[in-house]
């Protein structure tokens, strides 16, 4: 008899204990020796978990009457042991159980007692093979960098937008290929993996190019993911999801748009997918390539410090197309017609009367952003968090972008019963009434989460851009990054100074490269391209950066600030999250883990004081936040084991729940 030392998706740090059954027992099910790696069902609590084995022993700390047997073993697929490593290296540097994230290696399916019914891979035959263009000089000088067989090298391939990163990665995976061996190709958003795989299909069709990511089908899940497992699939693009995906081949891995901030997990095991990728490559003596025409700080750091070879892209792909010019606009002492200049609007018509398209970007969907009262103050907040509902005025609703919460919009205020309320502020569709009643006779398309819901809305609407069915074009971050749409002449930025001077010391960093990305939209064929960005701060030095195309004068000055702070990349930091129906006790518990006998052990480890978080509550749970930071990640990754295992022995109110975020993203 065997000990089973069993990993299940829950929120505790530790494993559990199981026998494998006599072969008399009546549930027995073990045709197959037990061994790391295998899922099995076992019985925990009341109900029937699948888990995944991570060791057999023959001895065990548990006392031989508290231990149970197991069900039955799931021998037809098992975790490598490579995979296993990684969600170890996860466990403990983001402090996430094993558990949470052995399962979270797994697609939903596997995950179940009873298995999914699986398909055949769908065929592609509408594909036809691509033909390969030839790279142009900064192209072919950039292949000459990077190798695929010379072991573990992580390269930085920083090209400005429309420089054909992606042919460069093309090439790279022939390579791969021709070694005989699998590719990762990573995005941050799922909305791009459309074209990406289309083009992965078409130059690659013998290679069973597969994708995986969230909104696929279980069953569709499932089968690329049995694909990649077993290295009949050779090219697996996908989110951040599938760097944990078994690659039996792997030979390269490659980042898209790698400072992306949606490659950190912002739920469950909290784990950068990019740095995870990185840990992954060295781990398996492959290169590693992160790409973007915005590099994170933290991998332009490494590139001056030499820890990353930086490759660049200094042109447009295109021998036509340059970069966009780019102007600031000062709207202090503009009158503005609901958002927009006389300039920008003027702009608009131009190109209208070109025949060519305009983009109006502005990353906050809805109609308005506050419903209130002029005559008594009141404002339709949220029951349920601390923030404003959304005014959608096309559905009549009122909407929470952070909980979901939907309302109908109130005819009057129920606070004096003024029926004249005002909506404040301006969403996307607030912008496209305004666009449609100045210009009538323009073709105009909003991008944005109320208009696409499906991949299918997606394509649909690619389609119309890219066959110029659509005139203007009214988008937030959706429309930022990664396509290509050639008679897209006009950029115009509308309500980009909120992230100026917020306290997280990581926002000018992301407007920087929302408005590089977003820019980068225009002139990307041979039409000459135009961006307008409206601001009151014009003096601001980001602006400056962005007209001249300089993201490095950029990131070296942004590098300086942070070094004299003592922020990342200079320091290490994590955060101590808490949530309970009181506030109270969310700072009580806080402030409790500040007296624990680590932190004195710990001395380079610097606690912040806790306080509420910006978004105070959320989702009728309050919330509050603990700071910890130090100059060496050594220290930080020796204290918080520790201090994670004092904090579990507390004794706490019974709706608390805290996590702990490693390396965070937002503050």
């Amino acid at each position: 008899m065997s000990i089973l030392r069993v990993a299940l998706d829950i929120p505790l740090f530790r494993l559990f204990d199981y026998r494998t059954p006599a072969a008399t027992h009546e549930n027995a099910q073990f045709d197959h020796a037990p061994q790391p790696g295998l899922r099995v069902q076992v019985p925990f609590g009341q109900s029937v978990r699948v888990g995944v084995i991570v060791e057999v022993s023959n001895t065990t700390d548990v006392p031989q009457e508290q231990i149970k047997d197991a069900i039955r073993l799931m021998p037809d697929v098992a975790l490598p042991e490579e995979i296993i490593a990684l969600c170890r290296f996860i466990s403990f540097y983001y402090q996430a159980p094993l558990g949470q994230t052995l399962l979270a290696a797994l697609p939903a399916g596997l995950k179940r007692l009873n298995p999914t019914r699986r398909r055949g891979r769908a065929t592609s035959a509408e594909i036809q093979p691509q033909a390969w263009p030839e790279p142009n000089d900064d192209q072919n000088k950039a292949l000459a960098s990077i190798h695929v067989n010379q072991g573990f090298k992580p390269y930085l391939l920083y090209g400005v937008t429309g420089s054909g990163k992606t042919e460069v990665y093309l090439h790279l995976i022939a390579r791969a290929l021709s070694a005989g061996g699998q590719s990762l190709l990573l995005v941050p958003e799922i909305n791009l993996t459309p074209l990406i795989e289309a083009q992965l299909q078409a130059r690659f069709p013998d290679a069973g190019v597969v994708t995986l990511h969230s909104e696929m089908g279980e069953a569709a899940r499932e089968t690329n993911w049995l694909q990649a497992a077993s290295g009949e699939a050779r090219v697996v693009l996908g989110t951040r999801l599938a760097v944990l995906t078994p690659l039996p081949r792997l030979v390269l891995i490659i980042i898209d748009e790698e400072h992306d901030l949606s490659f950190k997990q912002q739920d469950g095991a909290r784990y950068s997918a990019r740095d995870v990728a990185v840990w992954r490559a060295r781990e398996g003596k492959i290169p590693i390539v992160l790409g973007s025409a915005t590099p994170s700080l933290e991998s332009w750091a490494n590139a001056r410090a030499g820890r990353y070879h930086r490759v660049d892209l200094p042109r447009r792909a295109n021998p036509q197309a340059r970069l966009p010019d780019v102007r600031v606009v000062d709207i202090r002492r503009e009158t503005l017609q609901e958002g927009f200049s006389q300039v920008l609007l003027a702009k608009v018509e131009t190109r209208l009367e070109r025949k060519e398209q305009s983009l109006i970007f502005l990353n906050r969907r809805g109609y308005a952003p506050v419903l209130t009262c002029q005559a008594c103050g009141w404002v339709a907040h949220c029951r349920r968090c601390s923030s404003t509902l959304v005014v959608h005025l096309t559905a009549r609703r009122l909407r929470c972008h952070h909980c979901g919460f939907d309302g109908a919009i109130q005819s009057t205020c129920p606070d004096c019963g003024n029926q004249d309320i005002t909506p404040m502020g301006r969403g996307t569709q607030r912008l496209e009434d305004t666009l449609v009643n100045r210009f009538p006779y323009a073709r105009i398309l909003r991008v944005d989460r109320d208009s696409v819901k499906s991949r299918k809305q997606w394509a649909s609407l690619l389609d119309k851009i890219r066959a110029e069915e659509a005139d203007i074009l009214v988008g937030t971050q959706m429309l930022a990054k990664g396509h290509n749409f050639p008679n897209l002449t006009l950029v115009g930025v509308v309500g980009a100074d909120s992230a100026l001077y917020a306290a997280d010391c990581r926002a000018v960093e992301r407007l920087f490269a929302q408005l590089m990305q977003v820019a980068g939209r225009a002139g990307r064929a041979d039409l000459g391209g135009e961006v307008l960005v409206q601001t009151r701060y014009p003096q601001h030095p980001l602006f400056s950066a962005l007209a001249k195309h300089d993201y490095p004068a950029f990131a070296t000055s942004l590098l300086q600030e942070r070094q004299t702070a003592g922020l990342p990349p200079f320091s290490s930091q994590a955060i101590l999250r808490a949530e309970s129906p009181k506030l109270v006790d969310s700072m009580a518990f806080l402030e409790q883990t500040t007296r624990l006998s680590a932190i004195s052990e710990h001395p380079s480890v610097l606690v912040y004081d806790p306080v509420p978080m910006q978004l105070t509550r959320l989702a009728d749970f309050e919330r509050g936040q603990l700071l910890l930071e130090s100059p060496a990640r050594a220290a930080l990754q020796a204290f918080l084991p520790d201090w994670r295992a004092q904090i579990e022995r507390l004794r706490l109110p019974r709706r608390l729940r805290w996590h702990i975020e490693v390396d965070p993203v937002y503050y």
